[in-house]
């Protein structure tokens, strides 16, 4: 995922904060994509 954003070791000695930003956006697409694919998928049927 990262690396399709472009964020790279570069842009961490450049810019901490855009690099840290960019990285929990990451992390928190990952983690919505879990809890929605295993964690929500087997808990509630219509």
């Amino acid at each position: 995922m990262a690396v399709k954003q472009g964020i790279t070791e570069e842009l961490k000695a450049k810019d901490q904060m855009a690099w840290v930003g960019a990285m929990n956006n990451i992390r928190h697409a990952a983690e919505e994509f879990v809890f929605e694919d295993i964690v929500y998928a087997g808990g509630i049927s219509k």
